[in-house]
């Protein structure tokens, strides 16, 4: 910090709900320079005409997605895109030199195979998929660190491994066992028009979605399985809660000591997150909620145990759009550019 230059970086996909949280974020970044909006169905139109509300900050028009003009104008570019879009692009932005934050799936995987199969297409970009980290800071900020292309986890992953990492580390539980029980807004959905989010659909009822086939199933199963240091398979139940942001993740297991209480847990817990500032761990008896984490890159998790079953209770609360997409992207990029990880961040929330 404290260069006269700002880094010029580019959003591919910015009218999305995922690429305008990256917007308002990158604006008030102290270190960064918006100078790119990439975009196909919206090419031709001003920002300010998807969002007025943005209209007297953001005067950039949205330009067709070409790479060679990215590369020249920007040293850092976000892919806010449809799975399967960022895999067509992102060769090409690395030869060119641009470091790639990838918020879709299509770089979250070690193995290609494992993409295919649940996503349903081949890939023909296996060099630059090799060299993609995954973008979990609290379990890779090393890596992070050291890379040109990250996959950023989808909401539901990030929700559901923060809860789980520490138990999954230390070998605290039977991995198993693990039952993730999530519940997301409906902006997790995205903005395209959908029927299950019509407000008459949504408002005044619960559901679960993607039951035993959610695509973030494999995605949470590899982090696992590498924290545990064997395949892992974990049972993951979605569900649509009718208010617009906020994921909470409700995680049950199988301690392998029964004997372990809360508190042990929760200083396990406060040890394994020492150095991670947006990750905060409740006292005993408090147990999150979603509106406390709404607007900011704050990941509240509660911890209890069952004595009776055995068992470990873990709720992790994110919003989903910001730690979940746009803010964990962006702690990303501080992390690959040599910054503080809480440069230009929401630490505080909307409440209420």
């Amino acid at each position: 910090m404290g260069n006269f230059r700002r880094v010029p970086v580019g959003i591919v996909g910015a009218s999305g709900y995922g690429g305008v949280q990256l917007v308002r974020l990158l604006m008030e970044h102290p270190e960064v320079e918006l100078v790119y909006l990439g975009g196909e169905s919206s090419a031709g139109k001003s920002f300010g005409d998807l969002y007025p509300q943005l209209a007297h900050l953001v005067n950039l028009p949205i330009e067709a997605v070409d790479p060679e003009v990215m590369a020249h104008r920007c040293e850092v570019v976000f892919l806010s895109l449809p799975n399967g879009l960022a895999c067509q692009i992102t060769p090409q932005l690395l030869e060119k030199g641009c470091k790639v934050l990838d918020l879709s799936a299509d770089y979250r995987f070690s193995n290609l195979a494992t993409y295919t199969s649940w996503y349903g297409q081949e890939r023909s970009d296996r060099t630059a998929a090799a060299t993609a980290v995954y973008g979990l800071p609290e379990l890779y900020r090393d890596r992070i660190s050291e890379a040109q292309l990250v996959g950023c986890p989808g909401c539901y992953p990030t929700a559901s491994l923060l809860a789980l990492s520490p138990l999954l580390k230390q070998g605290l539980i039977v991995p198993e066992t693990a039952i993730i029980d999530a519940k997301s807004g409906t902006s997790g959905g995205g903005r395209q028009a959908k029927v299950n989010l019509l407000l008459a659909e949504a408002d005044n009822s619960l559901a679960a979605y993607g039951v035993v086939r959610h695509r973030h199933t494999p995605e949470i199963e590899q982090i696992c399985s590498e924290l545990a240091g064997h395949e892992v398979t974990v049972q993951f139940t979605p569900h649509l809660i009718p208010m617009v942001r906020g994921i909470l993740a409700t995680v049950y297991a199988t301690l392998r000591d029964p004997g372990l209480a809360r508190d042990d847990l929760i200083t396990i817990y406060n040890a394994f997150y020492r150095n991670s500032p947006w990750v905060k761990v409740c006292g005993s008896g408090v147990y999150p909620q979603t509106k406390w984490a709404c607007g900011s890159n704050l990941c509240f998790i509660g911890v209890e145990v069952d004595p009776r079953t055995g068992r470990v209770i873990v709720m992790s609360a994110i919003d989903n759009l910001i730690k979940g997409q746009a803010g964990q992207a962006i702690q990303c990029m501080n992390l690959m550019l040599g910054w503080e990880e809480t440069l230009g961040l929401p630490k505080l929330g909307f409440y209420p």
